[in-house]
C-alpha cells in the first residue's frame, strides 16, 4: 500500500493538463520589475540607483539579516527607477525597474550546462554559495535555504526529505523538472547530503506522476543513500508535515521544525538551484513557472525570468480566453487571486492559473449545517468552522488558544463545505491579526 499522511485530506480534481509538455523558454522581457521582498524574512537591501547599469545576475539588492536573501539582475540593462507596485500580495512593494539592453549579447545566449558530477566545495563553501545565489524555497514558501544548511552543534539531523509532491492541481513545474533535470537534481541532493553530513535522503513523489518516479529510481540507483518513496495522490501531502509523517511516520511538534524530528525539507525545484549555484556559480534569477488554465489555447511550461509581468506569460498562450473571471497565482487550493496581469513573476510564482466563470464562481454562503465535513478533511486536525467564527467576530485570543496559527492554509475545507463557506478566507484574516498581537507583545 502507498505511504500518505493519515489524518485529514482530500483528491480534487487533478487537472494536469501540462504534464506531457516540456518546458520551453520564455522571450526576454523589454522590462523587469524586481521586488525586493521576495522570501520569507527581512526585504533585502537595494544597493543600486536610478541609471545604473546593471549585468546579468549581479546582486542589485543584498541580504539584510539572516532570515533574508540576496536579490540578483536577471538581465543586462539599466535601473530607470525604484518603484512601489502592486504584486501578488495585492499591496504595493517596493521594487527595482530594468530596462533590458536590446544590443546586449548575455541577455540573449542559452547557456550549456553539462553535468558536474564531482562535488569539490566544502560545508562552509556550499553554505556561502547558496547564501550569495539568492536561493529560496521555490515549492512556495519561500524561506531562505541558507538558514536550513546552518545547523548548529546541537541539531541532530539524519533525513533529507526531497519534495517532488506537487499535489496541487493544474501544477506540473516540479514534475518537468523531474522529468528534464533528474541528473542534475541527483547531483544536487548529494550537495546538500554532504553539506549536511547526512546519509540518507527520500524523494517524496505522488502516484500520478510514475514518469517521474521511474526517470528518479533510474538516475538515483548507484546512490545507495537516495531513496524515491511512491505516494498516494492525496491533497495537501506537499506540506512538509504531511510529507515527513507520510514517509518517516514522524510528526513535527506544535509549534516545531522538520529539524525537531531530525528532518530538512526542501523543494525539487529548490534542488536544482542549489546545483546550478554550486557547480555553476549561477544565481537564481529564473525558475519554471506553468501557465494553465481549461481554456487556455497553448497551456505550457516555461523557464521564466524573475521580474518578467505576468502579461507577458499569457500573451505567450495565446491571451484571456473569452470568459475568464479569476487569474490565480499558484494553484487552485492554496493559490491567490492577482488584480492585473501587471504583477510580475517572483522567486515564489509556481504556476499562473487562468479560469472561467463557472470554474471560479462560490455557492452563496449559507449557515454552518454542523456537518464536521472541514473537521474530517483538515490535515491538522483542527476545527475551521469554530475558527472562521472567531476570527468573524474578532475573538482572536481564543483564536489563538484554538490553535489557529497551525492552520497550513491547504483550502480543504473551503473545499468541502456544503455550506459554501468562506472558511479559509477568514482563517487567514485571523491569523494575520493574531500574528500581528502576537508580535506586539513579544
Amino acid at each position: 500500500m502507498l505511504k500518505t499522511f493519515p489524518k485529514g485530506g482530500i483528491h480534487p480534481p487533478e487537472n494536469k493538463i501540462t504534464s506531457g509538455k516540456e518546458i520551453k523558454r520564455m522571450p526576454v522581457p523589454k522590462v523587469v520589475y524586481v521586488p525586493i521582498a521576495q522570501h520569507i524574512g527581512i526585504p533585502s537591501e537595494i544597493i543600486v540607483d536610478r541609471k545604473d547599469k546593471v549585468q546579468k545576475g549581479q546582486v542589485i539588492a543584498k541580504t539584510s539579516g539572516f532570515v533574508s536573501s540576496n536579490i540578483h539582475s536577471p538581465v543586462a540593462g539599466t535601473v530607470t527607477k525604484l518603484d512601489m507596485i502592486v504584486d501578488s500580495s495585492g499591496y504595493k512593494k517596493q521594487c527595482i525597474v530594468i530596462r533590458t539592453d536590446q544590443k546586449d549579447e548575455s541577455n540573449f545566449e542559452v547557456k550549456e550546462y553539462p553535468l558536474i558530477k564531482e562535488i569539490t566545495l566544502s560545508q562552509k563553501d556550499i553554505l556561502q554559495h547558496v547564501i550569495d545565489s539568492g536561493i529560496v524555497g521555490l515549492g512556495g514558501a519561500t524561506f531562505p535555504s541558507h538558514v536550513k544548511l546552518d545547523l548548529k552543534n546541537d541539531n541532530h539531523v539524519d533525513c533529507l526529505l526531497i519534495n517532488g509532491v506537487e499535489c496541487e492541481p493544474y501544477l506540473t513545474a516540479d514534475h518537468r523538472l523531474m522529468m528534464e533535470k533528474a541528473d542534475e537534481i541527483i547531483v544536487g541532493i548529494q550537495i546538500l547530503m554532504h553539506a549536511l553530513h547526512i546519509k540518507k535522503a527520500v524523494i517524496g513523489i505522488e502516484n500520478n506522476k510514475k514518469d517521474a518516479i521511474k526517470v528518479l529510481k533510474e538516475a538515483s540507483k548507484e546512490n545507495d543513500g537516495i531513496q524515491v518513496a511512491a505516494l498516494q495522490v492525496k491533497y495537501p501531502q506537499g506540506s512538509e508535515k504531511q510529507l515527513i509523517k507520510a514517509i518517516l511516520k514522524r510528526e513535527v511538534p506544535k509549534g516545531g521544525l522538520p529539524m525537531d524530528v531530525g528532518v530538512i525539507v526542501h523543494n525539487v525545484g529548490t534542488i536544482f538551484a542549489i546545483y546550478q549555484a554550486v557547480q555553476y556559480n549561477e544565481p537564481l534569477t529564473e525558475r519554471v513557472v506553468t501557465v494553465t488554465g481549461k481554456k487556455i489555447e497553448d497551456a505550457s511550461n516555461f523557464w521564466v525570468k524573475i521580474g518578467t509581468p505576468i502579461k507577458d506569460l499569457v500573451d505567450e498562450v495565446g491571451g484571456l480566453p473569452e470568459g475568464t473571471r479569476k487569474i490565480v497565482n499558484g494553484g487552485p487550493m492554496m493559490g491567490k487571486a492577482i488584480k492585473n496581469l501587471d504583477v510580475p513573476v517572483t522567486k515564489g510564482t509556481s504556476g499562473i492559473l487562468v479560469i472561467d466563470q463557472n470554474e471560479a464562481s462560490r455557492g452563496e454562503a449559507k449557515n454552518c449545517i454542523r456537518c464536521g465535513e472541514c473537521v474530517d478533511v483538515c490535515p491538522m486536525g483542527l476545527e475551521p468552522h469554530l475558527l472562521m467564527n472567531l476570527s468573524e467576530k474578532g475573538m482572536y485570543e481564543r483564536a489563538s488558544n484554538e490553535d489557529i496559527m497551525t492552520c497550513i492554509e491547504c483550502g480543504s475545507c473551503s473545499y468541502v463545505c456544503p455550506s459554501h463557506r468562506p472558511l479559509l478566507d477568514y482563517i487567514r484574516f485571523g491569523k494575520s491579526i493574531v500574528k500581528k498581537l502576537q508580535t506586539a507583545k513579544n
